[in-house]
């Protein structure tokens, strides 16, 4: 069974997809796990009150990783439900396998391109939060066109949040975050959660990451952005 990730042909990633090993299971959870978990392209634009049987407020993350992070989230929020979107198949077979070890009803997560994704799955005003947690840099200059936060992108997710929902990132990459920083202060229908040219304490429903725990041990920075939909 070959397992990579769904996408439709653009100039443009923001992702190199890495050949990665995958464990036994990792790939077992691609045939336990994924019936229950897996979203697709081609289901076309969801209901989430149809896929989680109940009404409660969505949020979608882009880029998990290895999932342990959302695995988190999604187990200290059962009050909301969860998607997630990666391109890693290992990480994806990683939290599918841990979520169904778990019993956790309140996720789905897709293989697949996030713009894709947002563009044909995603219903309009339909996110309580979208969460963009530490997206490839792309940190030389001339791959800096590569980084998913362009102004595009931006209202793309503007146009699926809920009014008042909420546009979470963070980075570990100065220059990115200012970036981030800048596109976000200029678009259009957004609004800074705690003042203009502001980066935000991490929330406490964002967990540490290992990287970021190692990261403060040796004085690197991380920069969390918060914007809300404000029309």
């Amino acid at each position: 069974m070959e397992i990579k990730p769904e996408y439709r042909k653009k100039s443009i990633r923001s992702y190199v997809v890495r050949a990665g090993r995958m464990t036994e299971g990792q790939r077992n959870a691609f045939e336990t796990s994924w019936p229950f978990y897996g979203l697709k392209l081609d289901d076309g634009l969801i209901d989430a009150e149809k896929i989680f049987g109940r009404v409660a407020p969505l949020v979608v993350e882009i880029g998990f990783g290895m999932g342990d992070s959302l695995l988190e989230m999604v187990s200290a929020e059962p009050d909301k439900d969860f998607i997630g979107i990666e391109v890693h198949p290992p990480g994806v077979g990683r939290l599918i396998n841990s979520a169904r070890l778990e019993e956790l009803p309140n996720l789905r997560v897709y293989l697949a391109d996030a713009n894709d994704v947002l563009n044909e799955c995603i219903p309009a005003d339909s996110l309580h939060r979208l969460q963009l947690y530490f997206p490839d840099p792309w940190h030389k200059k001339k791959h800096n066109k590569r980084r998913i936060v362009q102004p595009e992108f931006i209202q793309l997710i503007r146009q699926k949040l809920k009014p008042e929902g909420v546009l979470h990132m963070a980075t570990d990459w100065e220059h990115y975050a200012e970036q981030m920083l800048e596109v976000l202060e200029e678009a259009p229908g957004f609004k800074n959660a705690i003042g203009k040219q502001q980066y935000s304490e991490r929330p406490d429903y964002r967990p540490l990451t290992k990287f970021e725990k190692r990261g403060e041990r040796l004085g690197h920075g991380v920069w969390d952005l918060l914007y809300g939909k404000i029309e």
